[in-house]
């Protein structure tokens, strides 16, 4: 298969596809790329992707660099899951975005290409941030001195709906709790209203809150 056409396949696709050769040039570029980058195919075909992206893991390191362990993994066959990674625009902003990876070898030449698919995951890092910043605040209220004794719920609360508070408690949302747990949405909701009964409380953030300081989880 030529590389224009492998490209092809990907050229209009709503992830930012773009492909990369072993030397980390970049060879292709489609449209999503260009809307979700900022920059136009002609600005980046033959530039090196990490010059150009400056990716970042989560840790806020600088992960893209000449020597990529995606395009070792590639080389040598290993899986390559797909990753979140903090990237670089054209108008100077980061921004997040998640990644997948299709690896072609010519046989023919005996070159490897790798294609990228790249989809914005802004949104959902701005939430995960939030999230945790409530969930700091929430133990500092919970750790802070109270004037009346911590009691125990008068209806012990069973042991899936301790996972279930130590799960929200732990910052995870309700879908990776009821994809942990192997619960539905609606089991979840029947749990969350039994654990506020017992604990007397009314929202999921005031019971993980309550749990806390009666020491429950």
């Amino acid at each position: 298969m030529l590389d224009r056409e492998l490209f092809e396949l990907f050229d209009h696709t709503s992830d930012a596809a773009f492909t990369v050769s072993e030397s980390g040039e970049i060879r292709a570029w489609n449209a999503a790329a260009e809307a979700l980058f900022g920059y136009s195919r002609d600005e980046v075909v033959g530039r090196s992707c990490f010059d150009l992206l400056q990716g970042r893991g989560a840790l806020r390191t600088l992960v893209c660099t000449e020597q990529c362990h995606v395009r070792d993994c590639a080389v040598h066959g290993r899986p390559i899951p797909d990753f979140d990674l903090e990237v670089m625009t054209r108008a100077g902003r980061r921004t997040w975005v998640n990644v997948s990876t299709v690896v072609h070898r010519d046989h023919r030449t005996g070159h490897w290409l790798i294609v990228h698919l790249a989809r914005d995951i802004g949104r959902r890092k701005r939430t995960e941030a939030l999230v945790q910043r409530v969930l700091r605040l929430s133990r500092q209220i919970a750790e802070a001195p109270e004037d009346s004794p911590r009691r125990a719920p008068t209806i012990p609360l069973s042991e899936q709906e301790h996972r279930v508070l130590q799960r929200f408690a732990e910052g995870l949302g309700a879908a990776d709790v009821e994809r942990e747990l192997g619960v539905s949405a609606q089991t979840l909701r029947n749990h969350l209203h039994r654990i506020n009964q017992k604990l007397g409380t009314h929202t999921r953030l005031e019971a993980v809150i309550h749990a806390i300081r009666r020491q429950l989880i």
